[in-house]
């Protein structure tokens, strides 16, 4: 079988989200028709030898740039391709990386794959996507989509099912969040800070790019929501958090939120009210330590008004749990054509109902 013929995805950088996709796709290779998992590391690291071989042992091939093979070979590794090979010969490519728009121009030059996928706030490199959200607004002939971040991910899984109306359409009247975030993810170890640190207000209609990719996502399928955010570090390493406050166009009860929760599976409820209990369910039974779902919601923790209207709350955000799903929903999307439901039943088991 050619490179032409085969389904391969390639996947750049190994960092929090391409290490576990890549320790995925390797997983669910054969449940989901791919022929080839490949993955580009550019810079040869001593310390992060054991995490190559790793990947290697589960079945993916190191692509790296030209300059770079020797002192990879040196270390060690079979370096199966060259970069730019590699992403030729794909049928899906990854970016995981901080510079996907800066990688673009380049991309654009090469017709191999049928879609790149930038992540978190790679803003205009594409179509913003959130598994669950907007699948409706897939455009398979479109070649370049942006995953949204985790906590973009969080947001609109929160509009979606608690803003769904006596119409069955999203019923909101505006929305504001606040992006409690975890300082460093656990693998980096350097960048921590000692206190909370607020963020800028950078975005004049939205605050924050969490909402303004949010309104993105929800602008695919004709909405115009009023909403905002606001984000700050916090000296911690287990998640981040959402603090949300959600106006709504017709009235609800505790009770009525709490079942759209439950008849959604991308969400999942918790009677933990502590970060540190959430991210230690998700290392001990998650995949790669990741729980996939797209939010934890403790419903002691959400508030209803007198009136019905105005919901107000917190939840968790798993990681990158849900930037992950969304990444292998999309794959599977361009690899095939059709909704992945099916084939995505396999992660069943890192999707919870109850944390």
């Amino acid at each position: 079988m050619s490179a032409a013929q085969k389904q391969v995805v390639h996947i750049i950088g190994t960092g929090t989200i391409g290490e576990p996709l890549i320790g995925l796709f390797c997983h669910f290779k054969d449940a989901w028709g791919i022929d080839e998992v490949t993955f580009h590391k550019r810079t040869p690291l001593t310390r992060e030898r054991g995490k190559v071989n790793s990947m290697l042992r589960r079945g993916a091939l190191l692509a790296t740039d030209a300059d770079k093979r020797e002192e990879f070979e040196k270390m060690g590794h079979a370096v199966s391709y060259e970069a730019r090979e590699a992403i030729a010969r794909a049928t899906v490519v990854i970016d995981c990386t901080p510079v996907g728009n800066k990688l673009k121009p380049q991309y654009m030059e090469i017709d191999g794959p049928k879609v790149y996928m930038a992540q978190g706030s790679e803003f205009g490199f594409g179509r913003q996507y959130a598994r669950g959200v907007n699948d409706e607004a897939i455009d398979l002939s479109e070649r370049f989509v942006q995953i949204v971040s985790c906590n973009t991910h969080n947001i609109c899984v929160l509009l979606k099912t608690l803003g769904e109306n006596s119409k069955g359409k999203t019923g909101i009247e505006s929305a504001r969040f606040v992006c409690l975030r975890r300082a460093t993810d656990i693998s980096q170890p350097d960048q921590f800070i000692p206190a909370p640190e607020v963020g800028k207000h950078g975005d004049p209609r939205f605050g924050t790019h969490h909402a303004r990719d949010a309104w993105h996502v929800f602008q695919t399928l004709g909405y115009d929501f009023n909403l905002f955010s606001s984000a700050m570090k916090l000296p911690t390493q287990y998640m981040h958090l959402l603090q949300f406050c959600i106006e709504l166009d017709e009235p609800t009860t505790h009770e009525k939120c709490v079942e759209k929760l439950e008849a959604n599976d991308r969400v999942a409820l918790t009677e933990k009210l502590s970060a540190a209990e959430v991210f230690s369910f998700g290392r001990d039974h998650g995949f790669y330590g990741r729980i996939l779902n797209e939010t934890v919601l403790p419903p002691k923790a959400l508030h209803v008004s007198e009136d019905g209207k105005t919901l107000t709350g917190f939840c968790f955000t798993p990681q990158d749990g849900n930037s992950l799903l969304s990444s292998i929903a999309c794959t599977l999307w361009y690899l095939y054509g059709e909704d992945p439901a099916e084939r995505l039943e396999v992660l069943r088991p890192f999707t919870f109902d109850e944390v």
